[in-house]
């Protein structure tokens, strides 16, 4: 009877303890399913399971991510120096497509402001005004954040101040970057794009027959596609040691050219520096061999005017 009563217990206890481990790896794998890591989380009995990924986009993103996660780099700010004409500022509006621009003494390190498009079409006119152009009174104040911030805690900090554009500084209080409300908010719902953004994807794109506009940084290999020539091969340059088109006028030239300069190429197609810092180039107009706007064309149009006079 004892015997009985003792294995019954035993398999009471067994069954129990079953139970007990069924309901601990249940947990786990609901905990294991919750909790955002690298992908692998292990369960019960040395398995190991994947687990949910976090979101690319989402609520978390504003205290998981920091402001250099989002940041746009130096490198690509598009800025101004506070001297700059009225005539070169509408330019650089119109060729950025950008509505705010950081502007600077002297170099990008010294920030005094941002100059705002509406500002400047209310107070000049779309179609330009008499009015004396004077770009100091139409700065608005710059949002300065660490690198190391939250995003959620610089999204608060913009939609207080009623700010849509900040500068990231370094450690040595020079600008490292730049971030703007959209990009804080793309993080948590994804990609905004107006009329705008459809060809933001795109390196070049052509102005008109035989002239393209394109980014310094246009593979070249995606180029030579598109215009049908191999620019390497009549340059006498290695491609295999230069991959953009800012790289193969860098070579032609043999020096970062300045804004405005013209870099030939021995094929016919002509480099127009359309803009550029003395760092590097950022922006190219590529005419076509034989295109208006050329060096060669315009030497034929001057041979056909002095062969009629």
């Amino acid at each position: 009877m004892g015997d009985s009563d003792g294995s019954s217990n035993a398999a009471q206890g067994a069954q129990d303890e079953e139970q007990d481990t069924r309901s601990v790896g249940f947990f786990r794998r609901i905990v294991g399913v919750l909790t955002p890591g690298d992908g692998l989380t292990p369960t019960v009995n040395g398995m190991v399971h994947t687990a949910v990924s976090p979101p690319t986009h989402g609520m978390i993103n504003l205290r998981r991510m920091r402001v250099e996660d989002v940041a746009l780099p130096r490198a690509e700010i598009v800025s101004v120096p506070d001297t700059i004409s009225k005539d070169d500022l509408v330019k650089v509006f119109r060729e950025s497509g950008m509505t705010r621009l950081p502007v600077y003494t002297g170099t990008l390190d010294t920030p005094v402001g941002m100059a705002h498009l509406k500002d400047f079409a209310l107070m000049h006119g779309f179609n330009g005004a008499d009015a004396r152009f004077n770009l100091k009174k139409m700065l608005r104040p710059l949002l300065f954040v660490p690198p190391s911030m939250p995003i959620g805690v610089l999204l608060t900090k913009m939609q207080t101040g009623r700010r849509h554009m900040a500068l990231v500084i370094d450690e040595y209080g020079g600008v490292d970057g730049l971030v703007t409300i959209e990009d804080l908010i793309e993080q948590v719902i994804g990609q905004i794009e107006d009329e705008h953004d459809t060809d933001e994807g795109k390196n070049f794109s052509q102005e008109k027959s035989g002239c393209y506009l394109a980014l310094a940084k246009t593979p070249l290999e995606e180029f030579e596609a598109e215009i049908g020539i191999d620019l390497t091969d009549d340059a006498d340059i290695d491609g295999e040691e230069i991959d953009t088109l800012g790289g193969l006028v860098f070579m032609l030239s043999g020096h970062v050219p300045a804004r405005g300069e013209m870099v030939p190429h021995p094929s016919g197609v002509e480099f127009e520096v359309v803009d550029a810092d003395p760092r590097r180039i950022k922006r190219l107009r590529v005419r076509m061999p034989g295109s208006p706007g050329t060096t060669a064309a315009a030497a034929a149009s001057a041979a056909v005017e002095a062969g009629r006079v």
